[in-house]
C-alpha cells in the first residue's frame, strides 16, 4: 500500500455461501433443524459474504484454482481479521479485494474500496514516519507491522496495527499485497509502554501464526494439484523458518528493534534437534525489525545446502555462525563457517534456486554476500544495512 508517497495494504478471502443459502434463510421457522444446520449466528454472517466469490470469478481463479480457491475462501470465512489485498501490478497499487471485516471496520462499502489505494484511509494525524515505514517495506518487498492512525467513513479515528507482506505466484513473481488490520484504540488507550507491547505482541503471535498457516496451506494444497510436492515442500520449509524467526522476536517488535540472536537460533534450532553440530556465536545486537525476513531466510538456505551438500551431509561436519554490528552501527553483518564436510570443489559448484533467492533478498537490503568455498567447507559473509 502506497501514500500519498503509495502505501499499498493487502489482505485474504472468505468463503461463498452454497447456492441454497439464501433457500435456507427463507425457509419457514423450524426447517433449519431438518437441514441440521446448527452453525452460530456469527459463522452464518461470515458465510454469506460474497466478495470472496466475486474476487476469485473476476481475477482469482489463476492464483487460487481448484482446492487452492476453497481453501482461500474458508480461510476469509473463518476469520474475524478485517484483510485486504492490493495490486501492485496495477497503477496506484489499488485494492482488488476487501473482506466483510474490513468493510466493518472502516465503514465503507464494497464498491467504495476496491479500486483506491489504501491511503484513503489516512488522515492529517498520520504519522508520516509510519507511512514511510510500511512505504519502504512496499519497495523492498518485505513483511512489515506499523501502526496508523485511520480514519472510518463517518470521520472517527481509529489506531491500526496494519500487518502487511508479499505474496508470490509459482513463478516467483509479485502478484498481492496482503494486509490484515487489526483495530488497537482500546488497547492504546488502556494500557502504555510495556504492557502495551506484550497485549500486542501477543495478538500479533497468534496473527503471524495464522497468516503463515494459510499461506503453507495454500502452497501445499497448489503443490499437490499440480504434482510437484518436492517444490511446495522446499516452499514451507522457507515460510516456516521465517514463521519460527518471527515469532522468537515479537516481544521485542513494538521497540522498534530486535536482539538477533533469539531469531537466528530459532532459525536454527530444528538442525541442532537433529544432530547437527552448530556453534553460535555473536553478542547481543540489534536490528531493525524489518531485517529479520532477510537474515532469516539467508540463513535457513545456508543450512538446508550444508544439511544436503555440505558440513553437515558429514558425521564430522560442523557449522559456526557468527554476528555483529559494524561501520558505526549501519550494518549487520552475519558469518557463516563449515568445516568437517566433503572436500569441496569450487569448480564443480553451479548456483541453484537457493543462490539466487539469497542474491535477491540481500540486495533488496541494500546488502552484499561473499562466498568462499575453502577445502574444508563455504565460507560466507552476509552485510545488511540496517
Amino acid at each position: 500500500m502506497k501514500d500519498d508517497t503509495e502505501d499499498r495494504s493487502a489482505e485474504m478471502p472468505i468463503k461463498d455461501a452454497p447456492e441454497d443459502t439464501q433457500e435456507r434463510a427463507d425457509a419457514p421457522e423450524g426447517t433449519h433443524e431438518r437441514d441440521g444446520d446448527e452453525r452460530s449466528s456469527n459463522q452464518s454472517h461470515m458465510r454469506f459474504d460474497e466478495s470472496p466469490g466475486r474476487f476469485l470469478a473476476s481475477r482469482g481463479q489463476a492464483q487460487f484454482a481448484g482446492s487452492s480457491g476453497m481453501l482461500f475462501e474458508q480461510a476469509m470465512a473463518q476469520t474475524r481479521m478485517a484483510i485486504c489485498l492490493t495490486d501492485p501490478n496495477q497503477h496506484d497499487n489499488p485494492i482488488v479485494f476487501a473482506n466483510r471485516a474490513f468493510r466493518e471496520l472502516t465503514g465503507y462499502e464494497e464498491d467504495e474500496i476496491v479500486g483506491r489505494n489504501c491511503r484513503f484511509l489516512q488522515g492529517k494525524r498520520t504519522d508520516r514516519e509510519q507511512v514511510q515505514a510500511m512505504r519502504q517495506a512496499i519497495e523492498s518487498e518485505e513483511v512489515a507491522i506499523v501502526e496508523l492512525l485511520n480514519y472510518r467513513k463517518d470521520g472517527s479515528a481509529f489506531w491500526n496495527a496494519l500487518h502487511l507482506g508479499p505474496i508470490y505466484n509459482d513463478a516467483g513473481e509479485l502478484i498481492y499485497f496482503f494486509g490484515s488490520q487489526w483495530d488497537v484504540t482500546d488497547v492504546k488507550s488502556a494500557r502504555a509502554g510495556e504492557e502495551h507491547a506484550r497485549v500486542l505482541a501477543r495478538e500479533l503471535s497468534h496473527r503471524m501464526k495464522n497468516m503463515f498457516a494459510v499461506i503453507s496451506g495454500i502452497v501445499t494444497v497448489s503443490g499437490r494439484m499440480h504434482e510437484i510436492e518436492g517444490e511446495a515442500a522446499e516452499i514451507n520449509s522457507r515460510i516456516q523458518a521465517l514463521g519460527r524467526a518471527y515469532e522468537t522476536t515479537l516481544d521485542d517488535a513494538a521497540s522498534g528493534s530486535i536482539e538477533l540472536g533469539p531469531a537466528i537460533r530459532a532459525i536454527l534450532e530444528p538442525y541442532r534437534a537433529a544432530g547437527m553440530a552448530i556453534s553460535i556465536e555473536g553478542n547481543g545486537a540489534r536490528v531493525p525489525f524489518g531485517s529479520v525476513s532477510v537474515i532469516g531466510l539467508v540463513l535457513h538456505e545456508f543450512a538446508a545446502n550444508a544439511e544436503q551438500h555440505g558440513a553437515w551431509s558429514s558425521p564430522e561436519g560442523r557449522v559456526t555462525v557468527d554476528w555483529c554490528i559494524v561501520e558505526g552501527g549501519e550494518k549487520a553483518r552475519l558469518e557463516w563457517r563449515e568445516s568437517g564436510g566433503p572436500t569441496v570443489d569450487e569448480a564443480r559448484i553451479s548456483p541453484g534456486v537457493g543462490t539466487a533467492i539469497m542474491d535477491r533478498i540481500v540486495r533488496s537490503a541494500t546488502g552484499k554476500i561473499e562466498r568462499v568455498w575453502k577445502p574444508h567447507g563455504l565460507e560466507a559473509v552476509v552485510e545488511v544495512t540496517i
